[in-house]
C-alpha cells in the first residue's frame, strides 16, 4: 500500500476505534473496528487496548507497516499529554506518545482529537477549500474544538472551556447536558446560541462546522440558532478523528 494510506485510530471516554484509511479519497479500507475505552481509561489498560485493536485493524488490512496516527481527548504539546477529559488524571504531563510508540512497538503520531476532526474536515470535508477561519465544534460528552485559518489548523483552541455566565460552558452546552438535564431540542439550542454567539464575538469566523455523533440530528437544532456566521454539520462526524488521525501521521512522518 502507497503513502495515501495509513491507519487512524480515535480514542474516546467510552469507545477506542479505528481503520485503515485512504488518503486520497478520505474513505475508509477496511471495516471500522471499536473496542470499549478500559474502566478508569488508566495509560497502560488504554495503550493495551489499542495495542489488540491494531493488531485487528493491520490483520484485516494485511497491512503491518503502515503510518499510525492517534488522538486523543487531551491537550497534546511535544508528545505529550497536558490534560485529560473523561479519562484517568495519571495522562496529565504523560510523554504519551513515548509510551504509545514502546507499548505498539511502532512510531505513530499522536494529537489532540478534535484537532483531527478538524484537520479531517478541512482535507476531505465541510472545510475543504474554505477560506478564512473555520471553527469546528464536536458536541458530545464535552465540546471539542478546532480551529482553522486558510485551512492551516491552529492547535490546542479547547474553545470548549470558555467561561460564559461564570461556568465553563461546556458542562451547560455540550450535547452530554442535554441528555443530562432533559432538555428539550429548543431549551438546548438556547445554550448553544449563547456559546456560538460567544465565538462569534472572539473570532468573527467565516464558517461554523458541527461535529460529534449529534450532528446527524442537525436539523433539529442548527435551524433554531440566529448566527451572522454560516453553520453547518461535519461530513465525517464519528469518523472524522480516524481520517484527521490518519492523514496528521502520513503529513508529520519525517
Amino acid at each position: 500500500m502507497s503513502s495515501t494510506t495509513a491507519i487512524g485510530i480515535d480514542i474516546g471516554g467510552t469507545g477506542i476505534k479505528g481503520a485503515v484509511v485512504d488518503l486520497s479519497t478520505g474513505t475508509l479500507l477496511s471495516e471500522r473496528v471499536k473496542l470499549p475505552t478500559p474502566k478508569g481509561g488508566r495509560p497502560a489498560d488504554i495503550v493495551d487496548t489499542v495495542k489488540d485493536l491494531l493488531k485487528t485493524v493491520s490483520d484485516k488490512a494485511a497491512a503491518p507497516d503502515l503510518p499510525v496516527g492517534i488522538c486523543f481527548p487531551a491537550i497534546v504539546k511535544n508528545g505529550h499529554t497536558m490534560s485529560a477529559a473523561n479519562v484517568s488524571d495519571k495522562w496529565i504531563g504523560l510523554a504519551a506518545e513515548k509510551l504509545f510508540e514502546k507499548g505498539l512497538g511502532h512510531p505513530i503520531h499522536f494529537v489532540n482529537d478534535a484537532d483531527a476532526a478538524g484537520y479531517a474536515e478541512s482535507q476531505f470535508g465541510a472545510a475543504k477549500g474554505v477560506p478564512g477561519v473555520v471553527i469546528l465544534t464536536t458536541l458530545g460528552t464535552g465540546i471539542g474544538t478546532a480551529l482553522l485559518n486558510d485551512g492551516i489548523l491552529v492547535p490546542n483552541t479547547e474553545l470548549g472551556h470558555l467561561q460564559i455566565d461564570g461556568v465553563d460552558y461546556e458542562t451547560r452546552a455540550a450535547y452530554s447536558a442535554k441528555e443530562r438535564e432533559d432538555l428539550s431540542w429548543e431549551k438546548w439550542a438556547g445554550r448553544l446560541q449563547k456559546y456560538y454567539s460567544t465565538l462569534e464575538a472572539l473570532f468573527s469566523p467565516d464558517l461554523f462546522i458541527v461535529g460529534g455523533g449529534v450532528s446527524k440530528h442537525h436539523h433539529q437544532f442548527l435551524p433554531l440558532l440566529n448566527l451572522k456566521t454560516p453553520i453547518i454539520p461535519a461530513v465525517h462526524r464519528n469518523n472524522a478523528g480516524i481520517l484527521g488521525a490518519a492523514a496528521l501521521a502520513v503529513k508529520n512522518r519525517a
